[in-house]
């Protein structure tokens, strides 16, 4: 037996989906389902990625996801809040996902960079081993950085981007890009001071 709030739930998604409707009156029941649902899916959402700002992110694509499939919500199978609460999870697991593959993206574009360093077939072979040496240090003095900080110094190096640039890429304050490059920066010269 489905409870008040369930049944109040159901009758907003097929008010959302329901093509026959004016669009004024399916936003109005997605606007009305919407505030029922989203402190409790916030919740979840948060849960799962741990930072706010990602937990509105999830949330927005989720509810965008509601609006395009409220159709396929099927009473008979879950209880509107449970089925919510997966499209939420999925999408919370989706952006993770997203994330550490733009990580690993950065990681190997800097490894690339880094191998593009070496010198070419022709070059005599003492200067490829101090590049190749070179090479290895600034790898292993990049490593010691915070990842964070290290995704900013090797943008700001190696796509050439600046301070503001950073900051609107990465969605940070410009004083924290400016204060993680300067101190990035001195890491690395204190770092690599020991390999010379």
């Amino acid at each position: 037996m489905d409870s008040p709030d369930d049944l109040r739930l159901i009758e907003l998604l097929e008010r959302v989906a329901a093509a026959a409707l004016p669009l004024p009156a399916r936003e109005q029941a997605f606007q009305a389902f919407y505030d029922h649902t989203c402190s409790k899916m916030y919740g979840l959402a948060l849960r799962v990625v741990g930072k706010r700002e990602w937990a509105e992110d999830v949330l927005q694509e989720a509810y965008l996801n509601v609006w395009r499939v409220a159709g396929s919500y099927r009473s008979a199978l879950s209880p509107p809040l449970a089925w919510l609460g997966l499209i939420v999870r999925s999408r919370a697991l989706d952006f993770l996902r997203r994330r550490a593959s733009e990580r690993a993206d950065v990681a190997v574009e800097l490894d690339d960079s880094l191998a593009e360093t070496l010198p070419g077939d022709g070059a005599n072979p003492m200067d490829t081993r101090q590049a190749s040496e070179s090479a290895w240090a600034l790898h292993e003095c990049l490593r010691q950085l915070e990842a964070r900080q290290r995704e900013v110094v090797s943008l700001a190096y190696l796509r050439d981007l600046s301070h503001g640039e950073l900051a609107q890429q990465l969605r940070l304050p410009l004083g924290t890009v400016k204060s993680w490059i300067r101190r990035g920066i001195e890491q690395l010269r204190g770092c690599m001071a020991r390999f010379a």
